[in-house]
């Protein structure tokens, strides 16, 4: 009903209509709205609606803006954004990015997660009570459009949601993610806004803007009004993807644990509902979901591999694994690295921190490593550790399998040489000959790996 009401308006009045249900609806902390500011038509529509929403009501408002460096007029952006935010007397917050090229990564999804990263520092710096973007229908519409072409499921198909809290409890809101282009191009001209024309907007060579350019008006001629029935088959979508996370939660109660997903309980699954599980378990640790055929491989392999055998699945920048009957997901192996300790607290490792902790528990003995360069370096193979005083040393290899650590985290272990000789290992201890005795002051070694980035 309250849609209904909305669409009758004249087009400029929709958009603040828009706004006004939106935030009276979020629950947002308090703080400034944030809204990201990229000087272009919609976001600049944003802007302008959000300070007459938030001024009567005593709400803060600031501006972010991601400067890419990706077009030779992203400085002439930032200047426009910037003297906006100076007439509103508002503040104005800039973030720069370097765009990683990767490959078999396109720059536009490169771009798009420097920028909800740089938003996101930005925001929880500024403490702001929600990043307000400005995605309209038609952004929805297309949106939905190039996942069916992608082939995608039902959280492809739900496009852009109307909001969501992120893992740090950031708000982020789309308040016009129901008005059509149309409304607020009517609403720039009402009130007579300047806004930047981005030049790669009319790049066809990007897949949105050719189907803006080339598909959406030919859609629009047969079916004027066809962002409407999309937007809402998005949204039937969305909750078409709720119930099979539902579902998923509901079965990794008996397949997972302790963030391992149990192989059995995997397979005893029906096919749809392994898959599904499987998909919810990947996206849980921040990775994007498999090909239908990638996935059925996946599962194929964690299916008939023997308890013993060694899985190794690349997957977007992470690696699945299987140990002792449990699918994990890991980061792949560190790069190879050598690095010398010179008694620093803390050592910034490729793939995490390793920290010098002091300690009267058997801990390196600092007088006890002056016989060599201290250097900390992975395995690689033939390294000895005695644990145990009176006792030979033993194949640092067989201390770990025993132990039960997983092959990729024994390939991510620091270890600590003093010269060619073994000292410690992060978790298993000090090796007899440089150990501390009981009581006295030592040097205890704790390992902190980074997490899985996944692309």
């Amino acid at each position: 009903m309250a849609n209904s009401r909305r669409s009758s308006l004249p087009d400029p009045a929709r958009v603040g209509a828009a706004l006004a249900a939106a935030l009276d609806d979020a629950d947002a902390a308090s703080g400034p709205y944030a809204v990201a500011l990229s000087g272009g038509r919609d976001s600049v529509a944003l802007l302008d609606a959000l300070l007459a929403y938030a001024r009567p009501r005593g709400r803060g408002v600031i501006a972010l803006h991601v400067h890419h460096g990706l077009s030779p007029n992203a400085d002439a952006w930032s200047a426009h954004c910037a003297t906006l935010c100076a007439t509103y007397a508002i503040p104005f917050v800039e973030a720069r990015v370097t765009v990683p090229r990767t490959p078999r990564a396109s720059v536009e999804a490169s771009a798009r997660r420097a920028r909800y990263d740089a938003l996101a520092a930005a925001a929880h710096e500024a403490g702001a009570a929600a990043v307000l973007l400005a995605h309209h229908r038609d952004d929805q519409a297309e949106t939905l459009l190039l996942q069916l072409l992608r082939g995608a499921g039902p959280h492809g198909l739900a496009a852009m949601p109307a909001s969501r809290v992120d893992a740090f409890g950031l708000n982020w809101l789309r308040p016009l993610i129901d008005v059509p282009r149309a409304a607020i191009e009517a609403y720039v001209a009402d009130r007579g806004l300047r806004y930047v024309d981005d030049e790669s907007n009319a790049d066809a060579r990007y897949a949105r803007n050719a189907l803006r350019q080339n598909v959406a008006p030919a859609l629009a001629a047969f079916f004027p009004d066809y962002t409407v029935p999309l937007a809402r088959a998005a949204q039937l979508q969305a909750d078409a993807a709720r119930l099979a996370d539902d579902l998923a939660a509901a079965d990794a109660q008996r397949a997972v644990e302790s963030g391992a997903l149990s192989r059995a309980a995997l397979a005893a699954l029906p096919d749809h509902r392994a898959r599904n599980l499987l998909r919810w378990y990947l996206r849980g640790h921040g990775l994007p979901p498999p090909s239908r055929a990638r996935l059925a491989a996946m599962l194929a392999q964690l299916a008939v591999a023997r308890p013993d055998a060694r899985v190794r699945l690349a997957h977007a920048g992470a690696e699945i694994g299987v140990h002792r009957d449990r699918v994990v997901v890991h980061a792949p192996a560190p790069p190879t690295y050598a690095l010398p300790w010179n008694g620093e607290a803390v050592l910034a490792l490729p793939h995490g921190r390793l920290a010098f902790a002091a300690t009267r528990d058997g801990g390196l003995d600092p007088q006890r490593l002056h016989a060599g360069t201290l250097v900390v370096r992975p395995r690689r193979g033939g390294e000895r550790l005695a644990l145990h005083a009176g006792r030979p040393s033993r194949a640092l290899k067989s201390v770990l399998r025993e132990s039960g650590v997983a092959p990729w985290e024994r390939a991510a272990l620091p270890l600590l040489f003093c010269g060619d000789v073994l000292a410690a290992v992060p978790g298993l201890g000090v090796d007899v000959g440089f150990r501390a005795d009981p009581g006295r002051a030592g040097v205890a070694l704790v390992w902190t790996p980074a997490g899985i980035t996944g692309r």
